[in-house]
């Protein structure tokens, strides 16, 4: 039985949007819970979503924006947030600076739990 697992190597999750998104532990190795680096460019935004997994998110370097049921909340390096599944959420960064983060979902982010609205 293996006791623990250093993640050298993370998934890198394909995107078109600029995002670096880096798994270390989630759906692509088949954990309950996902862990993700992610760096977000300058003015990055991606579409709402309502999440059918609880999404834990701390900032490492730069502000994110997210828009939480209509609601914006702003955070910075060092804070961090939980939003509920079932909750409606749009992530941004419109910001002039990179934003770092990890995010922690539970159960595992997946395609088919995320429930990304279509881009207008």
């Amino acid at each position: 039985m293996e006791k623990y697992k250093i993640q050298k190597s993370p998934f890198v999750v394909p995107t078109t949007d600029g995002k670096l998104i880096e798994e270390h532990f989630g759906g692509s190795n088949n954990c309950n819970i996902s862990i993700a680096h992610m760096v977000a460019p300058a003015n990055w935004s991606e579409p709402f979503q309502t999440p059918d997994f609880d999404e834990y998110t701390y900032i490492i370097k730069g502000k994110q924006q997210l828009i939480i049921d209509g609601e914006k909340v702003f955070l910075e390096a060092g804070q961090s947030i939980k939003i509920k599944k079932g909750v409606r959420v749009q992530y941004s960064n419109p910001f002039d600076e990179v934003c770092e983060y990890i995010s922690v979902c539970n159960p595992a982010f997946s395609v088919e739990l995320v429930h990304r609205e279509d881009e207008i």
